[in-house]
């Protein structure tokens, strides 16, 4: 048995800034920016502040998609915005009053548009630009329903699975059953919806892929929380052989890499305002100057 003695929760609940784990100096109970920060603002027209998480990477895979389509329109500017205060700069929360990346605001118009939450985000851009989006008026709904699935779906394996398995000060083994219970069932999901099926929503690639894969795709890959092994991810033959599909891609392999700061040994590019970026200012082509 264990001598720690049980926690009882308070009538009240009251904020604990120093309460342990990885982030418990960037989170907080409360809304608004804590400084005065304003966002660079580069060249192009659509702006985007982010960092390389599977939401940040949701967006950059989409536009260098749009870019490899022949959409020149989809040039853009992606701005680091670190998760470790950063997101609570006045800057940012103009923007995006969630301070959560990522963020987008569209200068080609008038007045510029501010886009937050990566699913709008995608939905945003992909009409914006008519490409990534079912023809077919029945697999419309199809891609909405899968797509809303991602965004209902993923803070069970992130900032539940994610947070309990990986970052949590210390492991528990309820919250850490409770969680990898439910990434399983849901990538039991994705491996049955898959069996029949080249994509999520059949056999045209559009924002449900796109959406999904750097939360489910890269988990099977083995790029998160070091739990493939855990959750046995090799049982899930379809969405394995999904997701080393869209892993060739070549917008895949370059949208992933966009402000990215974490993965000791994989490439990175902390910025992009060009494609040539992608040949000369990866991280470690900055660190050997």
């Amino acid at each position: 048995m264990s001598d720690k003695k049980a926690y009882v929760p308070p009538q009240v609940w009251k904020w604990e800034a120093e309460n342990g784990g990885e982030f418990s100096k960037t989170n907080r109970p409360t809304a608004g920016s804590t400084h005065d920060e304003p966002l660079p603002v580069g060249q192009h027209p659509l702006q985007l502040y982010s960092q390389g998480t599977p939401n940040g990477v949701k967006v950059t895979i989409l536009l260098e998609e749009l870019l490899a389509l022949g959409k020149i329109g989809a040039e853009y500017d992606a701005w680091l915005i670190r998760i470790n205060g950063m997101q609570f700069g006045s800057g940012f929360v103009d923007i995006n009053p969630n301070s959560k990346i990522p963020a987008l605001v569209d200068h080609s118009g008038d007045e510029p548009i501010r886009v937050f939450e990566s699913g709008a985000i995608l939905m945003y851009l992909a009409e914006k630009f008519d490409a990534f989006l079912p023809t077919d008026p029945k697999t419309r709904p199809e891609m909405l329903s899968w797509l809303f699935w991602q965004m209902g779906s993923a803070p069970f394996l992130g900032g539940g699975f994610g947070h309990f398995y990986a970052y949590a000060p210390e492991k528990f083994e309820y919250p850490i059953d409770r969680y990898a219970m439910e990434t399983k069932r849901q990538l039991d999901v994705l491996d049955t919806n898959l069996q029949n099926r080249t994509y999520i929503c059949g056999e045209e690639y559009n924002i449900a892929d796109i959406a999904i894969w750097p939360w489910y795709g890269q988990l099977v890959l083995g790029r998160l929380y070091n739990a493939a092994k855990f959750l046995d991810v090799k049982s899930y033959k379809n969405v394995c052989r999904w997701a080393e599909m869209i892993n060739t891609r070549p917008a895949v392999r370059r949208g992933r890499i966009v402000n990215k700061t974490s993965g000791r040994l994989e490439l990175q590019l902390r910025e992009r305002h060009d494609a040539s970026d992608f040949v000369e200012k990866t991280q470690d082509k900055q660190e050997a100057k």
